[in-house]
């Protein structure tokens, strides 16, 4: 009894710390600390060898995943082919279809592999200037950029984002894993969560609201917070701007994403996924360098500052998959583990609710994942179970509950990229990014069960 509520106050204190804004290395090692102490491990045990290796573990697998994934989107940055796409589609769509010009910004880049706050950067000025001339609510920018981001453009078949190459190492696949069912689930989330944003700004607008730039909170605490996200995410900007407002042409700035997306699915049809994705990334970049060569402004500059953010993210994620590796050693979660796996209904039931609790417990989809997968997938396998089926339910499932209030992500955008507060604005984001994946999540078990 000690053990399995030493686990559930480790877990709320992981959650509790980071909504805080403590730092997700501190916190992870704190919760650990707590639940091997109430779990009966040996301390010094449970820290040096169960979390380093955990930490080790998962850096070794994924490091260089997140290093050429946070190169390329500095290259897409400081070339301003980020801006290049969002412009266009702001042109191409215009301020009569901003909601979804904003959305479909955010999921062009996101799905072709460029980093999340490479995104938000690049799309936000676009959106404010669509919302501004439609004189729509500005409280819901954060929402379709995190929407467009991270709702189904990690989780869809062939997104080259680390949520869906994770499952390929556990589960012998491929990124397009999940076929008809996985797109069918994307389109779903894309299409109903778009029209349900749509429906959302329409009906405050109808209520008399309009556009305007927040104002400051008048919390201290929360300005402290945001300024220290602002001044982090500051930090995403390139040294040195091209001069002028001069962009690469459109073909230029999205073959580099093109160019991703079709190797890294057809080299992961003789090689590993992640060979595949190294590859792919790789030549996102140097395409890119190549293609937009005279709008290259801060090259060195640019690799030393995705490299540094590749090593935080990975970092990052590492701590919360230590404190995983640690918590999966005491007998409470053996039971824990037990009781999914035999939750009555489809055998798949299991993995979703368990991937899906751990990623919004953690508040990270891939750190989620890398805690679940090593002790879930063996389980599962041994069942017989369709592989493909397991990827794409894994992947959707990490894509629901991470979207919580204290996913870092959501912070980030909403407090740093657009000034904005939970109150306002995380109402839309818990609808789009957590209610209605999770509903498809449930769709989607039900479909793999019976095809």
């Amino acid at each position: 009894m000690i053990g399995m509520l030493g686990l559930i106050a480790s877990l709320l204190l992981l959650m509790y710390l980071t909504m805080k804004g403590i730092n997700i290395i501190v916190a992870a090692i704190i919760s650990a600390i707590v639940v091997a102490l109430t779990g009966g491990l040996n301390l010094e045990t449970a820290l040096t060898e169960h979390y380093m290796t955990g930490f080790t573990n998962y850096f070794y697998s994924w490091f260089l995943i997140f290093l050429l994934g946070a190169i390329f989107g500095k290259i897409m940055q400081v070339t301003k082919a980020a801006d290049s796409i969002a412009n266009w589609v702001k042109d191409t769509l215009g301020p009569s279809r901003a909601v979804f010009a904003v959305v479909a910004a955010a999921a062009i880049m996101t799905y072709g592999g460029v980093s999340l706050f490479v995104v938000g950067f690049a799309v936000y000025p676009i959106a404010v200037s669509l919302f501004k001339l439609a004189n729509l609510p500005h409280r819901f920018i954060p929402a379709a950029l995190v929407f467009g981001s991270i709702s189904f453009t990690m989780t869809a078949p062939g997104s080259p984002e680390i949520q869906n190459l994770i499952p390929t190492e556990f589960f012998g696949t491929k990124p397009t894993a999940g076929g008809f069912i996985g797109v069918l689930m994307a389109l779903v989330i894309m299409v109903i969560g778009s029209l349900l944003l749509s429906r959302m700004v329409k009906k405050a607008v109808q209520n008399g609201e309009t556009f305007s730039l927040p104002n400051k909170s008048s919390n201290v605490a929360a300005d402290e917070t945001a300024a220290a996200l602002e001044a982090e995410v500051m930090m995403q900007r390139p040294a040195t701007e091209p001069k002028g407002k001069e962009y690469p042409h459109i073909i230029l700035a999205i073959l580099p994403l093109m160019t991703v997306i079709a190797m890294l699915n057809t080299i992961a049809n003789f090689t590993s996924s992640t060979a595949a994705a190294l590859v792919s990334l790789f030549s996102g970049i140097v395409l890119a360098c190549v293609l937009m060569f005279k709008y290259l402004v801060g090259f060195w500059e640019a690799l030393a500052k995705g490299s540094q953010d590749a090593l935080v993210a990975a970092a990052n994620t590492c701590a919360v998959v230590g404190f995983g590796s640690v918590a999966a050693q005491v007998a409470a979660f053996d039971t824990f583990v037990d009781a999914l796996v035999n939750i009555p209904g489809p055998p798949l039931m299991g993995l979703a609710i368990a991937v899906t609790l751990i990623c919004g417990i953690t508040g990270s989809a891939s750190g989620g994942l890398g805690i679940a997968l090593p002790i879930l997938a063996p389980m599962y396998m041994a069942q017989g179970l369709d592989p493909g089926a397991m990827h794409r339910i894994s992947a959707l499932a990490s894509g629901g509950l991470d979207s919580l209030p204290h996913n870092g992500y959501v912070v980030t955008t909403i407090r740093a990229i657009c000034g904005e507060t939970h109150k306002r604005s995380y109402g839309p984001i818990f609808i789009l990014s957590v209610a209605m994946p999770t509903i498809v999540l449930v769709l989607a078990v039900i479909l793999y069960s019976i095809f």
